[in-house]
């Protein structure tokens, strides 16, 4: 888990989140804003007098203890929907009063990936505690632990949010309205008899001006008159379902340093309401798919300089993604290590200048990873789940060196532009109908070639694993003539994993941040 500072921000998983709002007395609201940091109407504010947004996306829902938990399902947030705030507020004082504030964000599993305790909170009644924003791809958490004096009025107001009685910010003074012209009074008429369903009557004389229409306030529901006592009063509107892939932990989990944390109380599903039957959408490859082969677990990150043993323990047995990153290097090699210390596969064996590659290993039943690194100056190793790898679209990608990819479509075309000198070796893992998820099946390879060139390979339909395992300079990939898929991504009856990934949802270093990452001292 990253615990972060007023300010400090890192990348979160793609996948349906689980926010809570620390704080005795604080009740939490999210607002979704679009780039230009404002909401796009009163849907996109969800408070207790609106629970859920009208997507299902982000759903609020308060814990047996009292306290507020927001559940943000990051792959359902709509495309337009750049940030997601997550604020805090409280009508007992201020929040420097409220003891224990601060926000923690937890993926599907329980496992805590985010958290930032407020520090410095002073008179204010509302505040930003954190927000969600979308970057290369995926999502990041920020802590921001910005308040607002003048309480929720003026934190809506400044994010577009109409606020019955405020004006919005910076608003002209209205014109003044000249007064009508006096009218004079009408004669007087006898009164019409009552009659059950009184037929409409023409006013006796003509209005010079319109009578101004009231819009209802954002956070109050509007004032409705009462119906006549014959009219039988309309059902609730039923709250939206979760997003699917989000599966709240059947128990309580404890986060570190403090007591468990009850897992909120749960919130019985609305009856289903009839509706028309649409048709079903046709699956876009790498968008929303949930990717459930191998363990799921948070990246380990070491780093270091010159040759060394590197040991990962605990991790869940199956394929994993292993990132390397050697800026200064003359060779470079990678190699497992048995528990005897014999040396198996290699994995890497380099003599570029600056060697950068993703490849894959599996972790072998007792849990422990270990690998022997030869390397000249510092390095940096990542290992993931399989679930962060990219995905292939029909998006033209560029990359560089060994790496691994996912095909989630149907039957598709790859198409491939090496500008490397030496070796393209391309293998392709069928996962559909390999029951065993802590092993691999036999790869098939479908490139074996030295130079630069172009290539396009025929893909059945997905799940499939796109490995390059050689690749020594720069390439590009895109899918071509892609097709829908005739059933679901995973079929066998294994449980879907939560981690999504649209787009490598873990912090992949973009080519400036692999220059800079020593510097900064990660």
């Amino acid at each position: 888990m990253t615990t972060l500072i007023k300010g400090g921000n890192g990348f979160v998983p793609t996948v349906p989140l689980r926010v809570a709002v620390r704080g005795r007395a604080t009740d939490a609201m999210a607002l979704l804003l679009t780039e230009r940091g404002l909401v796009r109407g009163d849907a996109d504010v969800v408070f207790h007098g609106q629970p859920a947004h009208p997507t299902g996306a982000v759903r609020l829902l308060r814990a047996e203890d009292g306290g507020d938990w927001l559940e943000i399902a990051l792959p359902a947030v709509e495309p337009d929907v750049a940030r997601v705030l997550v604020v805090g507020s409280t009508d007992r004082g201020a929040l420097r009063d409220v003891p224990g504030l601060g926000v923690e964000a937890y993926a599907p599993d329980g496992t805590p990936v985010a958290r930032y305790d407020v520090t410095d909170a002073a008179g204010e009644t509302a505040m930003v505690l954190a927000e969600l924003y979308r970057r290369a791809g995926g999502w990041k958490f920020r802590a921001v632990g910005q308040g607002w004096a003048n309480g929720l009025e003026g934190l809506a107001t400044d994010h577009g949010v109409h606020v019955a009685g405020a004006e919005p910010p910076n608003a002209p003074a209205p014109a003044p309205v000249p007064a009508p012209s006096p009218v004079p009074a009408p004669s007087p008429v006898p009164a019409p008899a009552p009659v059950p369903a009184p037929s409409p009557v023409p006013a006796p004389a003509p209005v010079s001006a319109p009578v101004p229409q009231t819009p209802p306030p954002a956070f109050a529901p509007p004032a409705v008159a009462p119906a006549p006592p014959a009219v039988a009063p309309a059902p609730p509107t039923p709250v939206p379902a979760p997003a699917p892939g989000f599966a709240p932990p059947p128990v309580a989990f404890a986060p570190p340093g403090g007591a468990p944390v009850p897992a909120p109380a749960p919130v019985p599903a609305p009856a289903p309401v009839p509706a028309p039957a649409a048709p079903a959408a046709p699956v876009t490859p790498g968008q929303g798919d949930v990717w459930a082969y191998g363990p799921v677990f948070p990246p380990y990150v070491e780093t270091g300089r010159d040759n060394d043993v590197i040991t990962v323990d605990g991790l869940p047995p199956g394929p994993v993604v292993v990132q390397l990153d050697v800026p200064d290097a003359g060779y470079t090699g990678l190699t497992l290590l048995d528990r005897r210390n014999k040396e198996g596969d290699n994995l890497v064996n380099s003599t570029e200048d600056h060697y950068f590659g993703r490849v894959l290993a599996t972790v072998p039943g007792h849990g422990t990873l270990r690998f022997r690194l030869e390397a000249e100056g510092p390095w940096r190793v990542e290992v993931s789940p399989l679930a962060s790898a990219r995905r292939l679209t029909e998006q033209e990608a560029e990359f560089r060196g060994p790496d691994v990819l996912l095909h989630t479509g149907g039957v598709a075309d790859l198409a491939i532009h090496y500008r490397g000198d030496d070796n393209l070796i391309v293998n392709v893992f069928e996962l559909a109908g390999h029951d065993d998820h802590s092993t691999l099946p036999d790869d098939d390879n479908v490139v074996n070639e030295i130079g630069k060139r172009r290539e396009t390979v025929p893909l059945t339909e997905g799940p499939l694993i796109v490995q390059f395992e050689m690749a020594d300079g720069p390439w590009r990939a895109r899918l071509k003539r892609v097709q829908p898929r005739t059933g679901p991504l995973f079929a066998d009856g294994a449980p879907a994993s939560p981690w999504q990934t649209p787009a490598n949802p873990w912090r992949t270093p973009a080519p400036q941040d692999r220059r800079n990452w020593f510097s900064r001292g990660r």
